[in-house]
């Protein structure tokens, strides 16, 4: 079973609710990987995107025009029309190592799918089948998305019925993902009680922090904003840790992510996945320090929020947007004060806003002499240069001509700055993010 263990809070002034649950870059796939309404077509076709058109909001855009132009330079003006054309947004897809997954590596290798992560012989990976949802035919047709919410009971019964083979033995540990140099639409696969899934729709950058991370087998984990869980479930691809607390204040969303992990996770591993209930900017961890804590901090989403319903919901978006610092500088100090000392936290957004992303790091280091930014640019950023555009945050690197390159200004790779952290942003061919990442180490 998962453990709840309840706290009644709120996040405080700013409440997400869950028809404005595209705050952050796990919670706006829902408009990125809509089921295709097709009928009658092959199991294994992938088809490209038929995404509705959708107007976006002057206001915002205004707004992204005049800051993202000073932050990022030659930057915006191309990441601006990824931006503005959902079409050509690329996507991944997440294997679930506690399925078989032989076949659909096969199919999505044969549809010009690779991994951009090191890759492991499937024939190592769990084949039994009890768990597939796949059959050894094909892709189910048009299923619902991955993402969608679904209102899930969070009682100790939760998932009792998921694996039908309680002593699996589980597969060493290997983050896959596959990605499409085009943005083609791979199928997602329907919810079913007992039946674990195969796959996770989503924007390849968002794992990495979970890559970020580093986390090891046996170590306690928080995923301090968790719903829907994508993160968490990529956290158990990479290892298998002691606890996996996942947090989520708000009843909707956490049963959103009650029913993510059911569907992933298998009925073995449920003792060691706590889903919690608590505040995040004031999380009490009752004589639990963690190894590691991982901050996907709720933010101005830029793919979501240049699509505002309205001019009046783009006002309100606006002025959430000027309070969103003082609530991720909040969560990013929660997170260091239970965080183990020489243990690791990783913040992240979605959002290009300096002011959410660097600021709010160099803000709260402030207050923790004793923790200290790790640089991400070796260790990520050039060895995913192939797959992503990096460019490291901070202030006045955008504003000076230049062609986008991996590199930072003067080839420093060790500065101060950009230790403060690096940033995905979307390119033509190359449309993940945005995505911003930051690790810091509390000394010992």
């Amino acid at each position: 079973m998962f453990l709840l263990h309840q706290v009644h809070s709120v996040w405080g002034r700013i409440r997400f609710k869950t028809e404005t649950s595209c705050l952050c870059s796990r919670r706006c796939l829902t408009s990125l990987f809509r089921p295709e309404q097709r009928r009658g077509a092959a199991d294994k076709q992938v088809t490209k995107k038929g995404k509705k058109e959708r107007s976006t909001c002057q206001l915002v855009l205004e707004l992204f025009d005049q800051q993202y132009n000073q932050e990022l330079g030659d930057l915006w003006a191309s990441a601006r029309s990824v931006l503005l054309d959902p079409r050509s947004w690329q996507y991944g897809v997440m294997l679930n190592r506690f399925t078989a997954v032989k076949d659909i590596t096969q199919i999505l290798q044969s549809q010009g799918f690779s991994s951009f992560l090191p890759q492991t012989d499937v024939s190592s990976l769990n084949q039994t089948g009890k768990d597939s949802l796949l059959s050894p035919h094909g892709i189910s047709e048009c299923p619902p998305d991955d993402s969608s919410p679904v209102r899930v009971s969070t009682s100790p019964a939760l998932g009792r019925d998921l694996q039908p083979n309680p002593s699996l033995n589980l597969p060493r540990p290997s983050l896959q993902c596959y990605i499409h140099p085009h943005p083609l639409r791979f199928p997602s696969q329907a919810h079913r009680p007992g039946q674990l899934k195969q796959y996770y729709l989503l924007n390849a950058a968002s794992l990495l922090p979970v890559l970020a991370l580093q986390v090891k087998d046996g170590e306690k984990v928080l995923d301090l904003c968790s719903a829907p869980g994508g993160k968490a479930l990529a956290v158990m691809q990479c290892a298998t840790p002691e606890l996996l607390c996942c947090n989520e204040p708000d009843p909707q969303r956490r049963d959103w992510l009650a029913k993510t992990l059911e569907s992933f996770v298998p009925h073995s591993l449920h003792s060691k996945v706590m889903v919690s209930a608590q505040d995040g900017q004031r999380f009490q961890s009752e004589d639990v320090t963690y190894d590691k804590v991982l901050v996907d901090a709720p933010c101005s989403n830029d793919r979501s929020w240049l699509y505002s319903g309205s001019a009046q919901q783009g006002v309100q978006r606006l002025k959430e947007r000027a309070r969103l610092p003082v609530l991720q500088a909040q969560l990013l100090r929660s997170a260091l004060s239970v965080v183990r000392p020489g243990g690791l936290v990783v913040y992240s957004t979605c959002t290009l806003s300096s002011s959410e992303n660097y600021s709010v790091v160099e803000t709260v280091l402030k207050d923790f002499p004793d923790a200290e930014p790790e640089d991400l640019w070796e260790e990520i950023a050039i060895p995913l240069s192939e797959h992503f555009v990096f460019r490291p945050s901070h202030p006045g690197y955008g504003q000076t001509s230049h062609q986008p390159s991996l590199l930072p200004q003067n080839n420093d790779v060790s500065s101060y700055p950009n230790r403060l952290g690096i940033l995905v942003v979307p390119q033509p061919g190359r449309t993940w993010g945005p995505m911003f990442l930051s690790r810091i180490r509390r000394r010992t």
